[in-house]
């Protein structure tokens, strides 16, 4: 089973979160840059920010590695992170903007429909269990995301091989969270507060960065306050 990628192009996520029944007061916008002076420039508070990364052998031996090295050592994981797997080919755009909504459920605001009735039937499950729901009952969500795949600016076939991945990184209980639908579990990124949320998860973007210095096709939207 597979769904159409999504771009990372902040029209193509606003679209789909107003679909969904966002509010408008929040919105996501291109981060042009990793350093502090840039970072200035994007509205505040920030509630989320998602990294568009190549998806190689290289990240798939280091994401192992990683995973490996957490459950021998242990972390912190905050009950309120709301986590859920992917199971659907190419629906990590979806996962990773749903990452960013639910986690911030006390700041956002969504109008009744499929995708509030989703979310607040999936507060007390496991990953998994969130995970399977979105594949068997996301049709909705799905034709939606499959439409706005289609408006984006490139061609795109649920068959074509993505060789790129979202990842959401949120602020919880006074941690960084990265959240990835297809690792096993959250991965505590260190402390981190609101205000420092979009420069913390800077610093983890870049580290993804400085282990492909040959690749270009990197790109980083914050979820935002609206500028009216």
């Amino acid at each position: 089973m597979a769904w159409l990628p999504l771009e990372s192009n902040p029209d193509v996520m606003n679209k789909f979160m107003q679909t969904l029944g966002v509010e408008d007061k929040w919105s996501f916008v291109d981060v042009y840059g990793l350093d502090g002076e840039t970072l200035q420039w994007v509205p505040r508070p920030v509630l989320a920010v998602m990294l568009l990364f190549p998806c190689n052998d290289k990240f798939e031996e280091f994401a192992k590695e990683e995973c490996e090295q957490i459950k021998q050592k242990g972390q912190t994981i905050s009950p309120t992170v709301y986590f859920m797997k992917q199971f659907v080919s190419n629906a990590c755009g979806t996962v990773a903007l749903i990452h960013s909504i639910a986690n911030n459920l006390d700041k956002i605001n969504i109008s009744d429909g499929l995708f509030k009735s989703t979310l607040e039937s999936s507060i007390n499950m496991t990953p998994d269990e969130r995970g399977t729901l979105l594949t068997n009952t996301g049709g909705g969500i799905s034709e939606i995301a499959d439409s706005l795949a289609k408006e984006g600016q490139t061609e795109v076939s649920p068959n074509m091989r993505v060789y790129h991945h979202f990842v959401a990184f949120v602020c919880k209980d006074g941690s960084l969270y990265e959240l990835d639908g297809r690792r096993d579990f959250p991965i505590n990124r260190g402390p981190s507060s609101p205000e420092k949320l979009l420069e913390d998860a800077a610093k983890i973007c870049k580290e993804y960065i400085e282990r492909e210095p040959n690749e270009v096709s990197f790109t980083v939207m914050a979820l935002a306050a609206s500028e009216k």
